[in-house]
């Protein structure tokens, strides 16, 4: 018998003369008693790799999203491995379970508004599509399609009224606009129009709610039109249909001119779109009571934000939130008018990461930052990236870049406790307002997109957008030697 059996069962060699037969057959029984006596010990000093997690499941609109509440977090194949190997070590000490993040992604349920979904991909791998197969496909066919125009422009009167009567009148669609769009003084006075103006269902925003009743956007204007289509939907949002009529146009892809062609592309469906993030930003006042100024060192900074939290779990009254809304391109938090430089603290899913300090600092989702954190230095990003940027306005440290963070994470803005004056936040250049001691800017990545219907595809209209707005990587051309032979590094 091998020696290594011999002594798995409890015996040395040469201790017993007994048949090989029977040796085998003792081995047998004590090395399956064995195996069982480890197994019960393992079960009882390691239940949290029989333990089955509790399925908790929330529904956000259309959308069903999955969480499994676990004793602690393991690492993928993690479990695997433990039950394979057999080991009988206690469990390590870990932190307490992180809150679950919404990260954005093309997930094939997903809905925007009450008849739009992305087309299914059948060889979709772990749920997540590829950005060039995100194709829009209708549940039902579109009736309610939200017309938004570019206010005090007078040249886009007339392709107003002809996209709306094309849609009431070939389309047989019930057409919504806002109600001082309706009230134009143009429009008044064309009784051409008053037909189709009469037809036309208005509201105001901040008083009517339409989020639930819009099956398709289209916008006439610039980047700014689409910008205010997205304030209006703080949930999922329709599919958008931008029109270049603006000044700029990064973000408004079709051409006015074949605008019949096209919109009847789109509602036949089956047309690619561009997954724009957002930022779910919450501006909660008066979080942090400060008796008095401690010295501002990391550690008391990380304390003033673990009471944060703690107040923030127990909805304590002396926070409380003032503003919660979605953002398409950024967050800027700057000095405002002082002339002190500003000096803000940022935290990142709980752990102090620097302090700011200069101009401001910028908070863009991908879509935002091809606009004022290209300004300020960053890279530009494609809006299919799921990503979160940093970007500092005029830092005082020159070492300090603009960084990329992942989406998902939840980053913290405040006021910093040796500031020497109050700072200012605008969201998408709107909503400003004054941000003092004790006050927290929370920001994330929403759960809703944007959907932006693409002319070509996401690609081409995005580096187009690229070198016809921001005029990309457009230099005079060097010109081409008439003999290679001429070079001055080849005349020696």
């Amino acid at each position: 018998m091998p020696e290594m059996e011999n002594s798995e069962a409890g015996l040395t060699p040469g201790s017993m003369a007994v048949p090989q037969e029977d040796v085998a057959k003792t081995v047998g029984h004590l090395s399956e008693s064995v195996r069982l006596s480890r197994h019960r010990e393992n079960r009882t000093r390691s239940p949290r790799r029989h333990q089955k997690g509790t399925k908790l499941q929330r529904r956000m609109g259309d959308q069903e999203q999955l969480s499994w509440d676990t004793d602690q977090w393991r690492l993928p194949g993690q479990r695997e491995h433990l039950e394979s190997s057999g080991s009988t070590s206690e469990p390590m000490e870990i932190s307490p379970k992180r809150r679950a993040h919404f990260l954005h992604g093309p997930y094939p349920a997903t809905h925007f508004g009450p008849k739009a979904c992305i087309l299914p991909n059948p060889t979709s791998v772990m749920h997540i599509q590829d950005p060039a197969s995100q194709r829009l496909t209708w549940n039902k066919p579109p009736v309610n399609v939200l017309v938004i125009r570019k206010i005090r422009d007078e040249s886009l009167v007339e392709p107003f009224k002809e996209l709306c009567r094309f849609l009431v009148e070939e389309k047989q669609m019930m057409v919504y606009v806002e109600r001082r769009v309706a009230d134009d003084a143009a429009l008044l006075k064309d009784e051409s129009f008053s037909l189709i103006r009469n037809q036309l269902c208005t509201f105001r925003e901040g008083y009517d709610d339409i989020s639930n009743c819009i099956d398709l956007i289209i916008c006439l204007g610039g980047d700014g039109t689409l910008l205010y289509a997205s304030s209006l939907f703080q949930d999922s949002v329709p599919p958008v249909m931008a029109f270049h009529l603006g000044s700029l146009g990064f973000l408004t892809p079709f051409k006015f001119e074949s605008y019949k062609t096209e919109v009847a592309k789109v509602f036949e469906g089956n047309a690619a779109i561009t997954l724009r993030s957002r930022l779910k930003v919450k501006v909660v006042k008066d979080m942090l009571q400060r008796a008095d100024q401690q010295p501002h060192t990391h550690e008391t900074q990380q304390q003033e934000y673990n009471g944060l939290l703690a107040r923030d779990h127990a909805h304590s009254e002396t926070g409380k939130v003032t503003l919660q809304l979605q953002v398409l391109n950024e967050v800027v938090v700057d000095r405002g008018p002082s002339s002190y430089l500003s000096n803000v603290d940022l935290y990142l899913d709980g752990r102090l990461i620097t302090s700011v300090q200069g101009d401001g600092v910028i908070v863009s989702t991908p879509t935002g930052s091809t606009a004022y954190a290209a300004a300020a230095g960053a890279s530009m990003i494609h809006p299919n990236v799921p990503a979160i940027m940093v970007t500092p306005i005029c830092p005082h440290s020159l070492s300090f870049r603009p960084i990329v963070v992942p989406a998902g994470v939840e980053l913290m803005i405040t006021l910093s406790p040796d500031a020497r004056n109050t700072a200012w936040v605008s969201f998408d250049g709107r909503k400003r307002q004054e941000i003092q001691y004790g006050d927290c800017i929370k920001i994330t990545t929403s759960c809703y997109p944007v959907p932006s219907i693409c002319c070509h595809d996401l690609v081409y209209d995005w580096f187009e957008s690229l070198a016809e707005c921001l005029h990309w990587n457009v230099r005079k051309r060097q010109a081409r030697l008439a003999d290679a032979s001429d070079s001055s590094d080849t005349e020696n």
